[in-house]
């Protein structure tokens, strides 16, 4: 039996997962949540194999959450569930430890089998073509989508620079790197471009 927790703020949408999953053979929902705050509060005495997760989520956001709920959980492997169909997002979910990342324009069919595939160990992007892109998504290194994420947020390069253990010249330096990789005309374009396609 692959028990899994359900993780979306939209009552309606985790209901409806919570019911489809529920009447699988071989899937049992074991708990459900609103928020990363209250999934990491049932993920610990649940104990589950596979984490559903929205990305947008309030508070602490889906990627932080699948990178947080190993932690807590060890077996626990995770699989986005989206409507969010930038590479970007398919890279950042992969970075963060998601076996699977999935739009929400899948079929009850191939969400179940998605949730049996990772609870069997293995991963699954759907549609496919987004592994594809994302192998190729973004020309920024990860420091610098760091830096321009922090930028993203409204703090200055002091702030950054605390914030990373970093020197004010060294931040300087990877927001220069981004602006000119993203062939931004500012960091504010930047931000724009990389946000846009799902890069920070």
């Amino acid at each position: 039996m692959i028990k899994v927790l359900v993780v979306e703020d939209m009552q309606v949408v985790r209901a409806g997962l919570v019911a489809l999953l529920d009447g699988e053979f071989g899937i049992e929902v074991v708990g459900h949540a609103a928020d990363a705050r209250e999934a990491l509060d049932i993920a610990g005495g649940a104990d589950p194999d596979v984490a559903l997760l929205d990305i947008d989520l309030p508070g602490m956001d889906g990627l932080a959450l699948a990178a947080e709920l190993p932690r807590r959980v060890p077996a626990c492997r995770t699989v986005m569930l989206t409507a969010m169909d930038r590479a970007g997002h398919v890279q950042r979910a992969l970075d963060a430890g998601a076996s699977g990342y999935l739009l929400k324009t899948v079929s009850a069919k191939q969400l179940a089998q998605a949730v049996r595939t990772v609870g069997a160990g293995g991963r699954v992007i759907e549609p496919p073509e987004l592994m594809e892109a994302a192998r190729t998504a973004t020309p920024l290194t990860a420091r610098e989508a760091e830096v321009l994420r922090l930028a993203a947020s409204g703090a200055d390069t002091r702030a950054i620079a605390a914030d990373l253990f970093l020197g004010v010249g060294t931040v300087r330096n990877r927001l220069s790197a981004a602006v000119g990789k993203l062939h931004a005309r500012s960091l504010v374009d930047a931000i724009r471009i990389a946000e846009r396609h799902g890069w920070i």
